[in-house]
């Protein structure tokens, strides 16, 4: 099969956004001053902003929705920006995914309440390499697909298993990880970690998978930590890039074991609108450089920028712009301090 373009699998979401003044405590009110809706999850977020940034790339979609008008706006949405959904299903039995994203308007800040839906049922079946001819596949987000989290005997998890099985396929793997609280990083992602190309996680996520702190007990990012993260990640598979990104910037470190930084871009007061889908847009960048065959740097810069893209509107994938104009962005924006 000659193979071309980019597959993302996993969480297919419906973004039920709210901007509030203030984050209230337990059982105190704030007051919401807009409401919004709009897609979430990697599959729609990443697939949309690759789109946006090229509408030449072959995209493909695969996950699960509902049979519902969450699932309608999902797949339509996908459509017309020409992304291929054949492998992206209808469960009857369940509603589609959806998250309420509470938005702080003073600070971007951004709270999740996320109901999983179809896609805790996403399992190895549904993707069909029968049809799928990728150059690469993206899966996100890992913690979060009950069925691909769940254990395998051989691969210890069903994702491993997946993403072997893409290799065995010709298919480069990368995955991204969902922030959440307890323990499950260091049981559930290493196994994954066996079969990735690239890794492309945040900061958050990477001191949960390796036990490494990424900040001091002021809160400041422990650079040299970060560069301590990327090792640590390759040491338990990686096989090409580790990528992590922070707001203060990226770290990345090739299969040699060089390190990259990229500074974020040092934006105006008022231009972050909100942060939800930041991390997504930071992933695209990369994952569009991988696919141009682009130095590790220039998908840092890449990435970086396309971040900031995302960050001018409340929305996951309503700022970003096309590639041309994500380059301009970072040769034209000072940087910050990293």
């Amino acid at each position: 099969m000659s193979r071309g373009g980019i597959a993302v699998g996993g969480n297919l979401v419906v973004d039920y956004l709210k901007v509030v003044d203030s984050y209230p405590k337990e059982g105190n009110l704030a007051t919401i001053s807009s409401i919004a809706k709009s897609v979430g999850g990697a599959v729609t977020n990443v697939l949309i902003d690759l789109a946006k940034m090229d509408p030449t790339l072959k995209l493909q979609a695969i996950g699960l929705v509902g049979c519902d008008e969450d699932g309608d706006f999902v797949l339509d949405l996908l459509n017309r920006h020409n992304i291929d959904t054949r492998l992206v299903r209808k469960e009857a039995s369940v509603k589609t995914s959806f998250t309420d994203v509470i938005t702080v308007e003073s600070t971007g800040q951004r709270t999740f309440f996320h109901y999983r839906g179809a896609n805790s049922l996403l399992a190895p079946s549904h993707f069909d390499f029968s049809q799928i001819d990728a150059e690469l596949l993206h899966v996100g987000y890992v913690l979060l697909l009950d069925t691909l989290d769940s254990f395998d005997d051989e691969y210890g998890t069903l994702l491993a298993r997946l993403l072997a099985d893409a290799q065995s396929r010709g298919i480069k793997t990368s995955i991204d990880v969902v922030s959440e609280n307890g323990d499950r990083f260091s049981r559930i992602v290493p196994y994954s970690l066996k079969y990735t190309n690239y890794c492309i996680i945040n900061e958050v996520e990477a001191s949960l998978t390796t036990g490494i702190p990424a900040r001091d007990a002021g809160g400041s990012l422990i650079l040299k930590n970060v560069e301590k993260m990327c090792a640590a990640l390759f040491e338990m598979g990686v096989q090409d890039w580790t990528v992590i990104h922070a707001p203060e910037g990226a770290v990345a470190m090739d299969k040699s074991g060089k390190i990259y930084k990229q500074p974020s871009l040092a934006l105006p007061p008022g231009y972050i609108k909100g942060t939800v889908g930041a991390g997504d847009a930071f992933c695209a960048g990369v994952l569009y450089s991988i696919y141009r065959n682009w130095s590790i740097e220039k998908a840092l810069a890449v990435g970086t920028s396309a971040a900031a893209c995302c960050l001018s509107e409340v929305g996951a994938i309503e700022g970003m712009k096309d590639i041309g104009s994500i380059e301009n962005l970072f040769d034209s924006m000072p940087k910050g301090n990293f």
